[in-house]
């Protein structure tokens, strides 16, 4: 629970700021939260095909974003790992 705590303390500082709502971080943080919800979601409904399908729609979506932001801002990328303690997605 201290996970989604700290994701909703960074969705907060970020709404505050209504033009940032189309950002990448944004974008990321509500998909990290969506992933997160649905997880536990799927921990009691392992049967559940829908909400799988659409979890694994949204991490696609998710590391797309951070694919684009890695290639942008490396220094923004780092840190919004750090932040939300995703692992860094492998390099070929």
């Amino acid at each position: 629970m201290v996970k989604n705590s700290f994701i909703s303390i960074i969705l907060k500082e970020q709404e505050e700021n209504k033009e940032n709502r189309g950002s990448v971080e944004f974008q990321v943080v509500s998909f990290t939260n969506k992933i997160r919800r649905l997880t536990s979601h799927l921990e009691l409904h392992k049967k559940d095909y829908l909400s799988q399908r659409g979890l694994r729609k949204i991490l696609g979506k998710r590391q797309r974003l951070l694919a684009y932001l890695s290639k942008k801002n490396r220094v923004r990328y780092k840190e919004l790992i750090g932040q939300l303690d995703i692992r860094e997605r492998k390099t070929r």
